[in-house]
């Protein structure tokens, strides 16, 4: 599926892979928090934002490896969703940054 260059794949993809990021950074958070290497360290308001912002960057990856195979409608695909989901980050945590 991921051999041929189509916006199709792309786009489930960029749906796709900023939900498992967040996920596996959020993990890690907790892991480093179980240890107490992090206890403490920031509220839970900036971890919910950066992890969602970091989630949302992998998204590079792919962006990056089809970049590498001129895959030229892949990377569109994921483009779409990233700066849609890059809008609602805003729009969440977008008030918070500029205070």
């Amino acid at each position: 599926m991921f051999e041929k260059d189509s916006l199709i794949s792309g786009l489930l993809l960029g749906v796709f892979i900023p939900f498992v990021g967040y996920a596996l950074v959020l993990e890690i958070y907790d892991q480093l928090d179980a240890a107490d290497i992090i206890s403490g360290f920031g509220s839970g308001d900036f971890r919910r934002r950066t992890s969602a912002l970091l989630g949302l960057c992998i998204n590079l990856i792919p962006f990056a490896l089809f970049n590498r195979k001129k895959f030229f409608y892949s990377m569109q695909g994921i483009m779409i969703p990233t700066i849609i989901y890059a809008g609602i980050w805003f729009f969440n945590f977008g008030i918070n940054i500029l205070d």
